[in-house]
């Protein structure tokens, strides 16, 4: 064997939340390289919900646009929309904009509108391409698909890796650190021992147990049932089955998930069978492709990482599908790991800092993890007598109690800024504060300078394009913001982080309305946009860096 290749970073997994965690080490300047078993990107369906937050993470990569090309047409629904069958009786409806009027929404908002990149619907497999595509052509990632780790031995420096492909073929890497973004069963959390800790699956009859989800061809349920041109989730909900048609592409395509159907021994005609009778007709329908999976699932593994060897993604927690939360949360983990990494490349992040990751990210996953369970419990009551489906006086009572039922799930799936925003890191000791938070809660999002919380968002002007926003201005690293036209000078600050090779960007905001929204003078934000520290005055520069770099 040859003698090993180099690397400051090594991503075992090259799905979402190993690519964007490449893509933001080359954004810091850091070279890493993306193992991935598969040869290409996945082609099944999996989540189609990007957050608000996730899409502000595509926005400091340039990517923000491109991704809003894929998936539905800007014209499409976002509805949930609850049938009986689909050729039968609507339950409910819960209404949202398309991406079209969303961004209409944005254009016309208040200059301190914090939704500057509002959630989008487009399929994973959609989204994994072009970040693919974009890591392929970026000059510090290396990409090994195809590639298989074997084995990682860690030590006080750095840790060896070694891989084989798919000839047999084995080479040896040596890492300065390894990030395991390589799912449930992947050899980086096997490494660790790390344990899942948590709640692992729901017994429902609704969306319970072991259940399967399917990529589906459906060529004329839009023309000969969803005739007011569909929604993005089609839900038939009756007596017989319960099952949800998510639509990939607006013309064809769907992701099925049900648990009317035995995601282990039932054939695909199975499935054919359950989405005729949901339609309420023998349509044509092609299983493109399936897979099992586990509903109700709430588990956070009880370590993220130490020294040298992290966990994101899947590997370090485990979600159910309710509220699209799962996918997004490891997106976060990406952008709090990078910057941490790339400080312990280049030398300036402390001895405290990558053990921060795991204080940090550990309690926001047991969060969100929650919050979809809850989710996906609100529909074990869900009662379907037979009636439910008859032109009755009990019938139509019965469709109206059950309509309110699923159009309050819906809602509650819907309205959820707060988790795509809200994530804090209070009691971290990288987090320079003790003021009081605003309440924590999963419908809501209230912006506050309060140091461990997304920095409050702010238009600049009133043209909403790319610079617009107050976050196209914040640096790579760090970011001082001097607020109001009283703010103190900078100088000490910078000087100090000149002297520490620690990357910090001053920002002059004059306009009153900043002063308002931020509440002190001096705001300082972190590479991953969350505020690290505020205040009127800094007497001990040396102190704060100490302090939000993870130094003793």
């Amino acid at each position: 064997m040859n003698s090993p290749a180099r690397t400051p970073v090594a991503i075992v997994g090259g799905g979402p939340v190993g690519l964007l965690l490449a893509l933001f080490l080359d954004r810091h300047g850091v070279r890493s390289v993306v193992f991935e078993l598969a040869e290409s990107t996945s082609d099944q369906p999996r989540g189609s919900t990007h957050s608000a937050r996730s899409m502000e993470h595509y926005r400091r990569l340039g990517l923000a646009g491109d991704v809003r090309e894929l998936g539905l047409p800007w014209d499409h629904s976002t509805d949930i929309a609850f049938y009986t069958r689909y050729n039968g009786f609507r339950l409910a409806r819960n209404r949202r904009p398309a991406v079209r009027d969303l961004l209409r929404q944005v254009a016309s908002g208040p200059r301190t509108a914090q939704v500057p990149e509002p959630m989008h619907r487009a399929n994973q497999m959609y989204v994994e391409r072009l970040l693919y595509r974009r890591a392929r052509a970026a000059a510090n990632i290396e990409l090994r698909f195809g590639w298989r780790v074997t084995g990682i031995a860690a030590d006080p420096g750095g840790a060896d890796i070694l891989a084989e492909d798919a000839g047999g073929r084995v080479r040896a890497w040596r890492a300065g650190y390894v990030a395991g973004c390589d799912g449930a069963r992947g050899v980086v959390r096997g490494h660790l021992g790390a344990r899942y800790a948590g709640a692992d699956r729901v017994e429902q009859e609704v969306l319970g147990g072991r259940t399967v989800a399917a990529h589906l061809r459906i060529p004329t349920l839009y023309r000969d049932f969803l005739v007011d041109g569909g929604a993005w989730s089609h839900w038939a909900v009756n007596t017989d089955l319960v099952l949800n048609l998510i639509a990939l592409n607006g013309k064809d395509e769907f992701f099925l998930l049900t648990s009317s159907v035995d995601p282990d021994s039932a054939p695909d005609d199975a499935l054919v069978s359950a989405v005729r009778r949901a339609a309420g007709a023998p349509i044509p329908v092609t299983v493109l492709a399936r897979r099992p999976w586990t509903s109700g699932m709430a588990l956070v593994a009880d370590n993220f990482g130490t020294d040298r060897v992290f966990l994101a993604g899947d590997a370090a927690h485990l979600f159910t599908p309710n509220g699209g939360f799962g996918m997004n949360t490891g997106l976060d983990d990406a952008a709090n790991l990078a910057w941490k990494l790339a400080a312990a490349v280049q030398g300036w992040g402390g001895p405290g800092l990558l053990a921060s990751y795991h204080h940090e990210r550990r309690p926001v996953a047991i969060r969100n993890t929650g919050a979809a369970r809850e989710l996906n419990l609100g529909l074990a009551n869900v009662a379907r007598p037979h009636c439910v489906e008859q032109d009755t006086a009990e019938g139509r009572a019965e469709r109206r109690r059950l309509g309110r039922m699923l159009a309050d799930y819906g809602d509650r799936t819907l309205d959820t800024l707060g988790v795509q925003l809200g994530a804090r890191y209070d009691g971290s000791p990288i987090v320079d504060g003790q003021d009081t938070p605003p309440a924590d809660l999963l419908d809501t999002y209230t912006p506050s300078s309060v140091p461990g919380g997304r920095a409050p968002h702010l238009w600049l002007d009133d043209t909403r394009v790319n610079g617009s926003s107050l976050f196209d201005h914040f640096g790579v690293g760090f970011s001082l913001l001097r607020l109001g036209p009283k703010a103190p000078p900078a100088d000490g600050l910078r000087a100090e982080a000149a002297r520490r090779n620690i990357p910090l960007k001053v920002l002059d905001l004059p306009d009153p309305l900043a002063r308002d929204l931020y509440e002190r003078d001096l705001v300082l934000i972190r590479p991953d946009q969350h505020v690290a520290w505020r205040g009127n005055g800094l007497d001990r520069p040396d102190r704060l860096l100490t302090t939000v770099t993870g130094g003793r």
